[in-house]
């Protein structure tokens, strides 16, 4: 079971007509004695963590493929130049978006290419249709469907 605790500064009204405390009820929520206007809500999740499960089935594998593997050496220079090419690649992007006008100019380009691919794909429903079609031939391409 996880909880997460916040205190929140709500403001009087929410939409200028009800107060946030009504609409809140949903949550447990109680204002702090020492302070009037903090609210503190506590959020609860209950069953299984899925952060768990998925850490012990990657941990598996790894060790399924270690067992299984011949050449130690070579998954070992491997996963070392895995590392060697996050870090470089990391590094790389750190200078470009130290250079005073490249980020500019990529925020531009990538807000004209959204503004194209939401004109040319998602702005008519003949469109929308045609971007379904392609994304399933790709997904069955990608399967061997």
């Amino acid at each position: 079971m996880a909880s997460i605790v916040a205190n929140l500064v709500p403001p009087l009204f929410v939409n200028g007509r009800q107060p946030l405390l009504r609409t809140l009820r949903k949550f447990a929520v109680s204002p702090l004695r020492e302070r009037q206007h903090h609210v503190a809500v506590v959020a609860k999740a209950m069953g299984e963590s899925s952060d768990s499960s998925t850490s012990l089935s990657v941990v598996k594998s790894v060790q399924s493929i270690w067992d299984k593997s011949e050449d130690r050496f070579a998954l070992i220079g491997l996963g070392f130049a895995a590392v060697v090419a996050l870090w470089a690649s990391v590094n790389l992007i750190t200078a470009i978006d130290k250079l005073p006008l490249v980020p500019s100019v990529f925020e531009f380009i990538g807000i004209l290419f959204s503004s194209w691919f939401i004109y040319r794909y998602l702005l008519f429903k003949p469109d929308r249709a045609e971007l379904f079609q392609s994304i399933n031939k790709s997904v069955s391409d990608v399967l061997g469907q």
